[in-house]
């Protein structure tokens, strides 16, 4: 029995030894070489100090090394907390300070980034694993080589299903990301879940289009392990040149492909489907964000013997709900449902009084799941306010996530997603707080006010606009104030408009209109 998530790698060392469990860049690590690897990493863990479920990041893009980082980590008893290698310097810091990070698995390309970040002081980091030797000041280094030396044996571990297993940052409504505690359960609880509602098998080949910071991921890092299927890391450098990746497909044989809907519309696109092969796919897998239907259309009819599933649910739950579209799927005037219920999880739609809404009536969405998150790492106060407990009989308690989205049943019992309750939003298949935004554009001492909307651009994708108030509209200066917040937000959270405004519109209580902000008025004059 699987009890733990890096059980799996055991399980598999043994019954499939040489199957290629992760694949990137031409190299393969079969399970047999990542059960060695992972358990040598977590030997020279544990030779560090590192105690029961401290917390390690993973700060790295796709390579094959990080599989070994993340079940190495987990085989210690550690928790993983992957970061993003691309976000800001400020950003990495505050997750480092923030969990008390004091290692990382690194790869030599973060090599100067990881010395800036120690030399600063302003963060616990001291050691980072994977980089050549050659310690800087007081940053100690250990080299792949030098891990490979540490005994390959599974080490003992007191860790149960309810430790923490991984925790993924992500956006805050104060401009602060948040951490997501998960434990063994509940990732255990997701591979199990999606593998038998998609029939995952050991002769599947699963495509890891997202990083390993996007939930998504753990599609591919903990159902593919599950099962003894293999994973093929995409590099970064074919995501974001998506008329290479068909080619790819075919290549790798692929029969799994997960990512947000905007990946689809860019292979959709930019990519020539014609040329190639893709009969090995047997599922595509979107979610994240709404895909526009006439796009979801168009690419069925190319890939016929594919199944299509819109996949929802926030990283809080990992999945909660999923809508296997039908082959003659032909609606492109309206959103594509969520769909059902997932495997063990329960849904409830109430009002503001949490009371249950009746049919048909919106309502915001709470979900009771296996999968659920623990709660916020070191937020007491959001999970607080994150969580709702039923009790449907004297002594005895569900808990449901708040999800924050207004959702409604039709009469055929499948739910639809309505908006978002409070400012948060799904873009480029990231979560965001539109106030974290809004807050790397306030703080600058050139801007007086800001405000951030979501809006459809021309081509019906999504957008963000920021519309700015400057305390001298003569001496602003646009591109620096988009400089100042690329210090400070993720690239998927930079807007795609900056808007200048002499006067906010208002409500009666003198707040800003944004409702007013997302139709054109004669205040506005785009930069």
């Amino acid at each position: 029995m699987i009890a733990l998530i890096h059980h799996a790698i055991a399980k598999q060392a043994i019954a499939r030894p040489g199957q290629p469990a992760f694949r990137c860049r031409g190299e393969s690590l079969t399970y047999a070489q990542l059960f060695t690897r992972s358990n040598q990493l977590a030997h020279a863990l544990r030779e560090l100090g590192l105690k029961p479920m401290e917390r390690v990041g993973v700060l790295m893009g796709k390579q094959i090394e990080m599989p070994i980082a993340t079940y190495g980590i987990l085989a210690a008893g550690c928790c993983y907390v992957p970061i993003d290698p691309n976000a800001t310097q400020s950003r990495i810091e505050f997750i480092l300070q923030d969990c008390g990070i004091t290692t990382v698995i690194a790869s030599e390309a973060k090599r100067k980034l990881v010395e800036k970040i120690v030399t600063s002081g302003s963060t616990p980091l001291r050691r980072a694993i994977g980089l050549l030797a050659g310690d800087a000041g007081n940053l100690r280094t250990l080299p792949w080589s030098e891990v490979e030396r540490f005994p390959s044996s599974l080490p003992s571990c007191e860790t149960v299903e309810d430790d923490l297993a991984y925790i993924m940052y992500t956006s805050g409504s104060t401009g602060a990301p948040k951490g997501l505690m998960h434990t063994h359960r509940s990732g255990l609880a997701y591979a199990r879940y999606s593998a038998d509602l998609y029939n995952v098998g050991p002769d599947d080949v699963l495509g890891n289009h997202a990083p390993l910071h996007f939930d998504i991921s753990t599609f591919e890092f903990l159902t593919g392990p599950f099962v003894g299927a293999t994973s093929v890391l995409i590099p970064e450098e074919d995501t974001m040149f998506p008329a290479g990746l068909p080619g790819l497909i075919e290549r790798e044989r692929l029969t799994f492909w997960y990512s947000v809907p905007l990946a689809l519309v860019h292979l959709l696109t930019r990519g020539d489907l014609l040329d190639v092969n893709l009969t090995s796919l047997r599922w595509v897998l979107f979610g994240g964000e709404p895909f526009p239907p006439k796009y979801l259309h168009a690419l069925m009819q190319l890939l016929p013997k594919a199944r299509f599933c819109n996949v929802y649910g926030p990283s809080e739950v990992n999945q909660c709900t999923y809508y296997h579209v039908p082959p003659d799927f032909s609606d492109t005037s309206g959103a594509v449902p969520l769909g059902s219920a997932w495997p063990g999880a329960r849904l409830l739609l109430v009002n503001e009084r949490d009371h249950s809404v009746e049919p048909g009536e919106p309502g915001e969405l709470l979900v009771s799941s296996a999968t659920c998150m623990q709660g916020y790492w070191a937020r007491p106060d959001l999970n607080e306010k994150a969580f709702y407990l039923e009790e449907p009989w004297p002594g005895f308690r569900r808990r449901y996530y708040r999800t924050g989205d207004i959702a409604r049943v039709d009469s055929q019992g499948l739910l639809h997603f309505l908006g978002r309750k409070d400012r948060q939003i799904k873009i480029r298949g990231y979560r965001l707080e539109l106030d974290e935004v809004e807050a790397a554009f306030a703080a600058q001492p050139s801007i007086e006010e800001a405000a951030a909307i979501a809006a459809l651009g021309e081509d019906g994708e999504k957008q963000i606009r920021v519309f700015v108030l400057p305390r001298s509209a003569a001496a602003f200066e646009p591109a620096e104030a988009l400089l100042k917040a690329r210090t400070r937000l993720p690239s998927y959270a930079l807007p795609d408009r900056l808007e200048v405004v002499a006067v906010f519109p208002r409500t009666a209580t003198g707040k800003i209109d944004r409702a007013k902000l997302s139709q054109p008025h004669e205040y506005v004059r785009p930069v």
